[in-house]
């Protein structure tokens, strides 16, 4: 399975999803840009998530953006890794 998703850390609080793309574009078609923001304030919460075109676009944004630096900032490229997802807690005896 191919993941061309990628996590991206270390962004500037005031980083929009329009300027993360952005970031990105050069290296490929970027399908998808967004920014993690908190459920309760709305604020950036530093990080967030592109998704190229194929995973040969997301290796070139990786090899090339990882560790580079934006707005004063060293950001962190990777594959974005699948959350995993915790079972339903059980409360009681199970019935």
């Amino acid at each position: 399975m191919q993941n061309n998703k990628l996590f991206v850390r270390n962004l500037a609080f005031s980083t929009t999803d329009g300027e993360l793309g952005g970031i990105f574009a050069g290296h490929g078609e970027v399908l998808s840009a967004r920014m993690a923001t908190d459920r309760e304030t709305g604020r950036s919460r530093g990080f967030g998530f592109v998704e190229m075109s194929s995973q040969e676009a997301a290796q070139n944004a990786i090899r090339t953006l990882d560790q580079s630096t934006h707005n004063g900032r060293t950001l962190y490229v990777a594959i974005s890794e699948p959350r995993d997802r915790k079972p339903a807690t059980v409360y009681g005896n199970g019935w």
